[in-house]
């Protein structure tokens, strides 16, 4: 079951990762308030037969937790978005390398069992967010880093709330509920703050909205959302550094961003100190196992 959990975790992070580079293909054309809109409306395409096909599915609509999940699911990338216009690629998904620290600090104060090795792997994780924030250099300005992080807070929100939120029928209803009402979230919000999007993009632009809308949303939600049920938060949490590291890899390799030394050595603490959080992990129980969690 944890190797099941774990193959879905890497799922999500690889998924996530794709987001990034297939963000800039439609950002080129529009703003990143329509291109969030627009993956999102085609997520919530995907997520409508199993977010309404049963009543008990129907039900989590009316749970707070699940609601809770889907606000803050939609204006975190909302978020993101506006900072990821403002940075580079390989700048933009090296900083998501903080959201394993949130998750371990945050899961102590939450009572979650913490080792030393834990909290040694934080420690460098956070200190290479920290290096590459302080040093963007030609990566980007310094208010597209602060997006970029502020985005992260909204992200941890979203992860506690997804976590404890009930499950629904099937091992798809609560992501595609939670796409769903994150989409309900951004469409009148993005209608008056930015006006309708868009159409006339051209084949690439369309290719990187629908590539965002099916695999960086609906199938890495659904995984994620399978996996982090099912282990414990710091382990779940180290899996999301698979996106700034296939980010950061497709914005050298494909986009032409330059590496630069606070880059790399921010990357590279980033990545070891989340493999210390993993190795230092204590197993935790299943959703399944947990009681269940009032909506």
């Amino acid at each position: 079951m944890r190797r099941t959990a774990f193959l879905m975790l890497l799922v999500a992070g690889l998924c996530w990762g794709l987001g990034f580079p297939l963000g800039k293909l439609a950002l080129a054309e529009t703003d990143a308030a329509h291109v969030v809109l627009l993956r999102f409306l085609v997520a919530a395409l995907a997520a409508l037969p199993f977010a309404l096909g049963r009543a008990e599915n129907r039900a989590l609509f009316r749970s707070a937790r699940v609601l809770g999940a889907g606000l803050l699911y939609g204006i975190a990338f909302l978020v993101q978005f506006e900072g990821l216009a403002r940075v580079s690629v390989t700048l933009a998904a090296l900083l998501v390398g903080a959201m394993p620290a949130l998750i371990a600090v945050s899961a102590r104060l939450l009572g979650e069992r913490t080792s030393w090795q834990v909290w040694g792997g934080v420690a460098a994780a956070t200190l290479g967010a920290a290096l590459i924030a302080g040093h963007p250099g030609d990566a980007g300005s310094l208010l597209g880093v602060a997006l970029s992080l502020g985005s992260l807070l909204l992200f941890l929100g979203w992860f506690y709330a997804l976590k404890h939120a009930p499950a629904g029928g099937g091992a798809l209803a609560m992501p595609a509920v939670t796409v769903v009402v994150a989409t309900m979230v951004l469409l009148p919000l993005v209608l008056v703050l930015h006006g309708p999007p868009p159409l006339r993009l051209s084949a690439p632009a369309w290719a990187g909205i629908i590539g965002q809308g099916l695999l960086s949303t609906m199938v890495a939600t659904a995984a994620w959302d399978y996996g982090a049920s099912r282990v414990g938060s710091a382990s779940a949490g180290v899996f999301i550094n698979i996106e700034p590291l296939l980010g950061a890899i497709l914005g050298v390799s494909l986009f032409g961003d330059r590496l630069t030394w606070s880059l790399a050595a921010g990357g590279l603490l980033i990545l070891a100190g989340s493999l210390a959080v993993v190795l230092g992990e204590t197993p935790h129980h299943d959703r399944s196992d947990a009681p269940p969690s009032p909506a």
